[in-house]
């Protein structure tokens, strides 16, 4: 492997010292145009980057912040990913990023690896984890912010919105078309308090109209298309058939908007169809689904804005709720009449 070049080649190409490739590298404008070209070109040509521990060891600082998400494989965290890092960088902080594909222990194994390597912040999905993971976050001493998530009580930051209320709202709402026959195709609720209190949501829901969520009418499945289609086709196979499935995610919506197709039922007609978080999967797939707006990009704003004022000493700022909304869509109709 060739050798990496070093701050004293680019001083050396650029006919400098090292402390004025350091000043072009960290404070440009105290550099003159002439000789801060002279050090770019320098850097260009030799392909130099920064040595990241080299700077760490001095000023004892990384400058990182980790997250540890469920997953990459749809687009359900992208948008607040992507927030988080946007204004993280404006703060001239790194985001190192891990998943834990829905295990807490892998969840743990990378929030340990992550502290290794000396984060300086965490953003975590969800409120639930084991105690001694949170011990082990205090005694390092450093911040963490739960997204996705919000109770007036929790006892860390968080950015979030209530899940149980979200999931009730679009229940009511099939009921409101006069759907009585309702299913849930909900997440893993195991070690996922998302998806735990979107159950519970849509339990309230039927409850309050004299409903009950029965244990054959509630199906837990894996995010994924094909997850949500086998539980789709499971429940509409029952006598007598749901009239709406209601679903954890988009992302099983979409593939019970398939099984019905694949079973020969029109959408909304037959059967309605409702997702959760409006990714944009919900809006390719006929008909559009509709689902509950979950403000991602704000939430990943409001949290890389909660953990650098928590790194600037304030002592406990606010936590954030964000309201969602209903996103009407062709997947959820009036309830089929009798037959």
């Amino acid at each position: 492997m060739k050798p990496l070049p070093t701050l004293a080649d680019v001083a050396c190409l650029a006919q400098v010292s090292t402390a004025t490739v350091s000043r072009v590298l960290n404070a440009p404008d105290r550099v003159r145009e002439e000789t801060r070209r002279r050090v770019q070109e320098a850097v260009a040509q030799l392909g130099y980057t920064p040595n990241f521990g080299a700077r760490a060891l001095a000023s004892n600082r990384t400058r990182t912040v980790g997250a540890v998400i469920p997953t990459m494989e749809n687009a359900i965290f992208a948008r607040g990913l992507q927030a988080l890092q946007e204004e993280l960088a404006r703060a001239d902080v790194t985001l190192l990023v891990a998943t834990s594909n829905y295990d807490p222990a892998r969840e743990e194994a990378q929030i340990r690896t992550l502290l290794g390597r000396g984060v300086e912040g965490l953003v975590l999905i969800g409120e639930e984890r084991e105690a001694h993971v949170y011990d082990l976050i205090r005694q390092r001493g450093i911040p963490a912010v739960l997204v996705w998530t919000w109770r007036a009580d929790c006892p860390w930051p968080c950015v979030g919105f209530d899940n149980r209320a979200s999931a009730r709202s679009i229940a009511e709402r099939a009921l409101a078309l006069g759907h009585r026959r309702i299913a849930m195709i909900a997440g893993v609720t195991a070690g996922n308090d998302r998806a735990r209190q979107r159950v519970e949501g849509v339990r309230e829901a039927l409850e309050a109209a004299g409903l009950r969520l029965d244990g054959d009418l509630l199906v837990e499945a894996e995010y994924s298309l094909a997850a949500g289609r086998d539980a789709a086709l499971g429940l509409l196979a029952r006598r007598p058939r749901p009239t709406a499935l209601v679903c954890g995610n988009d992302v099983l919506a979409a593939g019970a908007v398939a099984a019905a197709r694949e079973a020969g039922l029109d959408v909304p007609g037959d059967v309605s169809v409702s997702g959760f978080d409006d990714i944009d999967l919900a809006k390719v797939v006929y008909p559009p689904i509709a689902t509950v707006h979950v403000p991602h990009r704000r939430m990943g704003l409001s949290a890389a804005r909660l953990l650098l004022a928590l790194d600037a000493g304030e002592r406990r700022p606010e936590s954030r709720r964000f309201d969602t909304e209903i996103v009407e869509g062709g997947s959820l109709g009036p309830a089929p009449a009798e037959r």
